[in-house]
């Protein structure tokens, strides 16, 4: 059967859902959503400093940040050894206008 073509407009807000439940996907845990909150109000972190955050195993907290990287809601920049992340704030502006849309 063949799917109904949809219109520039629905298509469009098809998209947005998408990408809204996309997003929401990737903050539907309480570590992630911990995590990025810190990372939200402190700018940047080191991987080792955002395990003690949520008190995790680290590769449990790996785990969690490749959620949230995969998702675009955090960057991450190797610097010598460690890696330092922040949030993406083009993917947050993105959020906050998805929401605020419901």
């Amino acid at each position: 059967m063949k799917k109904p073509r949809l219109s520039r407009s629905a298509a469009a807000e098809l998209q947005e859902a998408e990408e809204l439940a996309a997003l929401l996907k990737a903050l539907a845990h309480p570590a992630r959503i911990r995590l990025f909150q810190h990372l939200a109000h402190h700018g940047t972190c080191y991987f080792g400093n955002l395990a003690d955050v949520v008190g995790l195993a680290p590769s449990t907290t790996s785990q969690h940040v490749k959620m949230l990287k995969d998702a675009g809601l955090v960057l991450g920049a190797a610097e010598e050894q460690r890696t330092c992340y922040c949030v993406n704030p083009e993917r947050v502006a993105l959020l906050k206008r998805l929401v605020g849309a419901l």
